[in-house]
């Protein structure tokens, strides 16, 4: 299969209208069809070799408890091992292919992935409890990436123009660094797995994978995908295992250059300073770019449009059960107009419909696993000591990791609820005097990865673009819902490297910079 580079302009994957019978039909025949597939045992992949173990990862429907999605061959230290050889080995080849071939390796697999879209997607309900729209939306998004970066490498692979002298001709030129440790989260387990994993590999690094342990059979199917369009054996390695096994020898690996993570802050602040220590017979400062999560704050002031604020702020919060590193865990609303939203926020809360994500008519499904579940509880329990629980509050894990949407009101700036990423359907709500109050609590958290103002005044707009410390600042719209190459994501403090995946830079991160000065004779 050959697929040419396009020469237009693209715009990004459109999203899939489910208001339409014809739409509909198609994706419950996927939902069929994965259904029908459920239960299969996937390989490890090294060096383009199959290997089975033992020891297993069950992958389960956080929808329902009994069905199993997959089982999963599970990575031990010599199994990683084996894996970094077979990248090491394929980077010597892989760093000389010309950039224009694996850019089109990008187009195919983009190309396989849209003609498949809705059986992916498909995966993502069952595995990770999407609702169809949320799951749409990530395959659309892992689309986006290849085609985003493919472009991108395209538009590097001849460096960028430095100024030479009569006597001497300059280039600036950007080369791979070597073996990268993909590790991707639950959340986005089908658009971060994958756009992490081609920026690595456009770039000409090879990659060893270690996705979540949540949803590792959708990262399996991807991995046979750019098989199929033709990567080589190597390139890309799949290698799920646990963090403190696997993830850690990895990190700590003298022969790691770089390793790409998404995921908590807890997690990320221990890969970087793991990476940070030099090993014996390393020869370089390893490379971190991680994302690792938000505690992300809409504000609203006296002057907006209060049902665009209500609308914001909910389906920012409880979209994929608030898990998204963007959610909007908590508002913070101007006392002027502070009941009015608060009331608008609930009423429309009460109207979202909760269940099992294979229901189209489903807005909000599970939570990811039991633990997520219990820690999210005892949030709730908590916060009925930090404010004033209006709606939500309880949860079912008989059958599947189901909690209501929750809210809190009138808890304190200072509170847990406000400060601490939760990770589940809750939002906090707080009171805030003026407009210099507003942006001093959005200010007031660890970290800085989203934020919102819900406003029609010009001057507060002004002030807010820069005085809201966040990496992705959005205005009268949730603070979700990134799009690759329209709004570069990433953020500042605790929520990461600020590394600004879907951007022009983002490439870069994957490269080393090569000055070439030849002197006339």
């Amino acid at each position: 299969m050959s697929t040419k580079i396009k020469e237009s302009d693209y715009i990004h994957e459109p999203l899939t209208d489910f208001s339409l019978e014809k739409n509909r039909q198609v994706f419950k025949d996927s939902l069929n069809l994965v259904e029908s597939q459920l239960g299969k045992d996937y390989p490890l992949v090294i060096g383009g070799e199959r290997i089975t173990t033992n020891e297993k990862i069950v992958s389960i429907n956080p929808a329902n408890k009994d069905k199993i999605i997959g089982t999963v061959s599970k990575t031990n230290k010599e199994l990683a091992e084996k894996a970094m050889q077979a990248a090491l080995t394929a980077f010597e080849t892989w760093k000389k292919v010309t950039p224009e071939s694996r850019a089109n390796i990008l187009f195919r697999t983009a190309s396989m992935l849209r003609h498949r879209k809705h059986e992916f997607s498909s995966y993502l309900v069952k595995e990770a409890g999407k609702p169809w729209i949320e799951a749409d939306a990530d395959t659309a998004e892992a689309i986006d990436f290849m085609e985003y970066y493919a472009r991108q490498m395209m538009q590097l692979k001849d460096g960028i123009p430095v100024q030479s002298r009569e006597e001497e001709s300059n280039k600036f030129k950007y080369i791979p660094l070597g073996v990268g440790i993909i590790i991707s989260p639950f959340n986005f387990p089908l658009a971060i797995m994958a756009g992490t994993t081609v920026a690595a590999i456009v770039t000409g690094n090879t990659v060893l994978l270690k996705p979540s342990n949540n949803t590792p059979v959708v990262a399996a199917k991807f991995v046979e995908l750019m098989e199929d369009a033709g990567l080589p054996s190597g390139v890309l390695n799949y290698i799920p295992g646990s963090g403190s096994e696997v993830g850690d020898y990895l990190v700590n690996h003298p022969k790691t250059r770089f390793i790409s993570f998404t995921g908590s802050r807890e997690i990320g602040c221990r890969i970087n300073e793991r990476a940070a220590k030099v090993q014996p017979g390393q020869l370089w400062l390893k490379r971190v770019i991680a994302e690792m999560g938000g505690k992300d704050t809409i504000i609203v002031d006296a002057e907006a449009d209060l049902d665009i604020a209500a609308s914001s702020i909910v389906h920012s919060a409880f979209g994929f059960s608030g898990q998204k590193c963007s959610a909007c865990s908590r508002a913070v609303i101007h006392e002027d107009v502070y009941d009015e939203v608060v009331e608008k926020v609930i009423t429309l809360t009460k109207t979202l419909s909760i269940g099992n994500p294979a229901d189209s008519n489903t807005y909000m499904g599970p939570v990811i696993d039991q633990k997520s579940f219990e820690k999210v509880m005892q949030y709730i329990k908590n916060g009925k000591e930090e404010g004033k629980l209006v709606t939500g509050g309880l949860g079912d894990d008989s059958k599947g990791y189901f909690i209501q949407p929750t809210i809190f009101i009138d808890v304190n700036e200072r509170a847990r609820l406000m400060q601490e990423e939760i990770f589940g359907p809750v939002l906090a709500i707080c009171k805030a005097r003026d407009f210099d109050h507003l942006l001093e609590v959005a200010n007031n958290t660890d970290y800085g990865l989203t934020g919102a103002l819900i406003s029609n005044n010009h001057d507060h707009i002004e002030r807010a673009k820069e005085e809201f410390h966040v990496g992705n600042l959005y205005f009268n719209r949730g603070c979700t819902g990134a799009i690759v190459g329209y709004h570069p994501f990433g953020g500042f403090n605790m929520s990461g490297t600020d590394s600004k995946a879907g951007g022009p830079d983002y490439l870069i991160l994957h490269m080393q910079a090569k000055t070439i000065s030849v002197t006339h004779l």
